[in-house]
């Protein structure tokens, strides 16, 4: 789909609305993850939010966060996500929904599967009927209540709160706002012991260790009362396991998930042919299965021995009366099951041992027939309906938390589980961009009609000119500066002391080019300083070897020090024992990012009454260039990147001169042609040119910022907001040994600019026309 079809479904937004640019990377996002269906759905989604009527915020949300929450769950979720919003729409604000809207990605995360999130999406419009003044500040205390719980306890705790506060609205916010005593109290009550979520990979490594083999795992929700949702089970090859566990018998979660996890995979393993289920009931299921999960842990033991001591654990007696209070046709198959795990067990009743010994010395003949399951497993059948014919009910649910339901292993008439998904086509399919040559390109059949979701985009190494008498390529004809992907960085909110997720999207674009001559026109116009930047360039450059004399100890001797001291001895003076010379490598392993501040302030002029003189950016761009000239000559590997903000969804970053890039004409006509527009979303930028920095080998990494304001945006109304948000991302860069320092041309900056970047790591610069003169002396000061 083309941009211009990509705007059609944006009829609500005019035609040159500042986010469009953000937008398009957004849907360029969407195109790389999600189907042609999928992206039908989400642009069906778009049109759905627009027609809401509920503000640009919650389009914009839409349209950045959804690709993330896809590719944490997939695309089905994205029908889901829309109807749950049309319905709340009835209930509640354009703001509570745009909150929603950009927590998504965060819940997606925390709750890992799809079906999860449409369970999360229904809990929503439950309290928005309930309790409508309580899911804002729900949502503002999502990261911190999903961390904390279950889907199925955070459905819990809502209810309480919507019982206990029915027509109490304060109470209501104080209560969803994890204020008052009894929320923090239920809250510490529905905790559960160890998320699916925090281990999964831990798991994937654990099961591909065992089996050198990947397995694929989800999360699934239950209810820890009622027992409902929590056994484990096997579907269209994903091994669904309840989104936490608590601790059993003395054995922690982790444990427990270690047993599920590998029980489930050992039925993927072991299992050929699944066993019919014609003419049975289900009281003749549940024998059976007890045989079948021996026959299959047996093997799974043979190969890892140390899975006996795993599984065997949950059999061992209980020191509480929880067993007592088992069904005696469920007493029995856990009986059985555990004398068929532990051969040493000896049960009271003789026929459970006789019927276990005799499956074992099935089993060493035919371990791989699941038939033998079938025939000892009605075999005690007939020993449980002795004392009569249970119901189901009493024996469905296995007090064993690690086994699974084995829907796997049987075959039903109506539905095969183990052949559903066996035709199954990943939802996504990535893009595929690959250089090719000139010849290959230009025969290749021409799809002028492809859109940018195209399923391969094929690229040349240098430019194609059509018509060489014109000198006009290709891409400057038809083509358009290519848009990053979106980078989304969490962001700091003082008045909840936490990271509000994915909060800001930072989008990397392209300004226009000019002349590179007038960057090196600077160093004739600023000559004087450009002489004493010389003596600042010698200073600074690496020396290679250093020879250090007045050691002890060294490397080499220093013969005039050896001299004076042999001389001192024979005079019967003691002697200056520091006669040694030390050798050492003078080098400077640091690398620089110059990040400018290119708002709207700094087309101002210099002088108020001179509206012809010179402006902040033009005196910005000079000193940049002597500064760019500067360690260009030493030899410091740097990048020259600004950064301007339209609001928390467009913080617009350019690179002007990357890293690798030498400083030659290219960066010089984008510093040539760098212009001034919007606000300064300072947190988002200095978050991205740490991540720029940490891309670099260097042992010392600095920021040297360069701005004329303080943190401000138009969406933002609390001046508090972005300058607490920017003090974070400066001790979130030094705690990942990213120095950071300002150079201000704010002169009332003395009000805030120390309690964002500390002490002793900012300089204002009273008068603008000094610049030049002063960056070139504090990166001097700074890396000397």
């Amino acid at each position: 789909m083309s941009r211009t079809e990509f705007i059609e479904f944006l009829s609500c937004l005019a035609d040159d609305h500042p986010h469009l640019e953000a937008l398009e990377s957004s849907y360029q996002e969407a195109a790389r993850v999600m189907s042609a269906r999928g992206l039908a759905n989400y642009l069906e989604g778009v049109k759905a939010m627009c027609s809401l009527g509920r503000g640009e915020d919650l389009i914009l949300s839409y349209i950045q966060e959804m690709p993330l929450v896809v590719r944490e769950i997939g695309e089905d979720i994205i029908p889901e996500v829309v109807r749950a919003v049309m319905l709340l729409s009835s209930h509640t604000s354009g703001t509570v929904l745009n909150l929603l809207m950009t927590n998504l990605p965060l819940a997606a995360r925390r709750l890992g599967d799809a079906q999860v999130m449409a369970d999360f999406l229904a809990l929503t419009h439950t309290l928005a009927g309930k309790a409508p003044r309580g899911i804002r500040p729900m949502m503002e205390n999502l990261d911190e209540l999903l961390g904390k719980l279950t889907l199925g306890g955070l459905r819990r705790w809502a209810l309480w709160g919507c019982q206990a506060h029915q027509r109490d609205l304060d109470g209501q916010m104080a209560y969803f706002g994890l204020v008052s005593e009894s929320s923090k109290a239920v809250l510490q009550k529905e905790r559960r012991g160890t998320p699916f979520v925090d281990n999964q990979r831990k798991l994937n490594f654990y099961l591909r260790a065992l089996w050198g083999r990947a397995f694929f795992m989800k999360p699934t929700s239950g209810d820890f009362e009622s027992r409902q949702g929590m056994t484990p089970f096997i579907e269209d090859w994903f091994l669904h396991l309840p989104d936490a566990f608590d601790d059993f018998r003395g054995i922690n979660g982790i444990e427990t998930y270690r047993a599920a996890a590998a029980h489930a995979a050992a039925h993927l393993v072991y299992t050929d042919t699944a066993i019919s289920a014609q003419q049975l009931t289900p009281v003749h299921m549940r024998c059976i299965d007890v045989f079948e999960d021996a026959r299959i842990e047996h093997l799974a033991i043979a190969d890892f021995p140390g899975l006996q001591k795993l599984w065997g654990r949950f059999f061992e007696p209980s020191t509480s009366d929880e067993d007592e209070t088992l069904h005696p046709a469920l007493d029995l198959m856990v009986r059985m099951a555990r004398a068929l795990i532990d051969s040493e067990y000896r049960d009271a009743i003789d026929e459970i041992n006789a019927q276990a010994d005799d499956f074992r010395k099935v089993l060493s003949e035919r371990p791989l027939d699941n038939q033998i399951a079938w025939d000892a497993g009605m075999a005690f059948y007939h020993l449980l309906v002795r004392g009569g014919v249970p119901s189901l009910r009493s024996v469905s649910d296995f007090p064993i938390p690690y086994r699974d339901d084995n829907r796997y292993v049987w075959d039903f008439d109506e539905i095969s589980y183990r052949e559903q998904g066996a035709d199954y086509i990943p939802a996504s399919q990535g893009q595929v961009r690959r250089k090719v040559g000139l010849m290959e390109f230009v025969n290749e059949v021409d799809v002028e009609t492809a859109g940018d979701d195209a399923q391969e985009i094929w690229t040349l190494e240098t430019e194609l000119f059509p018509y060489e008498d014109a000198g006009v390529s290709f891409n400057e004809m038809e083509g358009k500066e290519a848009v990053s992907e979106p980078y989304h960085y969490n962001e700091w909110d003082y008045h909840i002391q936490l990271h509000r997720p994915d909060w800001a999207t930072v989008i990397e674009v392209s300004q226009g080019r000019g002349d590179p001559d007038s960057m090196d026109a600077i160093l004739v116009k600023h000559r004087p300083i450009a002489q004493r930047i010389r003596h600042l360039i010698d200073a600074l450059q690496p020396q290679g070897i250093v020879r250090r004399r007045g050691y002890e100890d060294g490397e080499e001797i220093d013969l005039n020090a050896a001299v004076r001291a042999m001389t001192d001895i024979r005079r019967g003076i003691m002697p200056d024992p520091r006669i040694g010379i030390r050798i050492t490598r003078h080098f400077r392993d640091l690398a620089v990012v110059l990040l400018l501040d290119l708002s709207e302030s700094t087309n101002e002029p210099i002088d108020k009454k001179d509206k012809e003189g010179p402006t902040i950016l033009s005196l910005t761009r000079e000193s940049t260039g002597l500064l760019a000239w500067a360690m260009d000559s030493i030899g410091d590997p740097f990048a020259i990147h600004g950064f301007a903000s339209d609001g928390r969804h467009d913080v617009q970053y350019y690179r002007f001169k990357d890293f690798d890039q030498p400083y030659g004409d290219g960066p010089k006509a984008r510093l040539a042609g760098m212009t001034g527009g919007l606000s300064t979303r300072m947190g988002a930028a200095l978050r991205h040119a740490g991540w720029h920095l940490n891309q670099q080998p260097a042992s010392r990494r600095l920021v040297l910022l360069i701005t004329d304001g303080e943190p401000a945006d138009i969406d933002e109304r609390d001046p508090q907001y972005l300058r607490q948000d920017a003090k974070k991302a400066v001790e979130d860069l030094a705690a990942q040994g990213v120095y950071t320092y300002c150079l201000t041309l704010d002169a009332d900056a003395d009000r805030y600019v120390s309690r964002i970047f500390g002490e002793n790591r900012y300089s204002i610069v009273d008068k603008v026309e000094k610049l030049p003169e002063r960056l070139p002396a504090v990166f001097a000061a700074l890396t000397g």
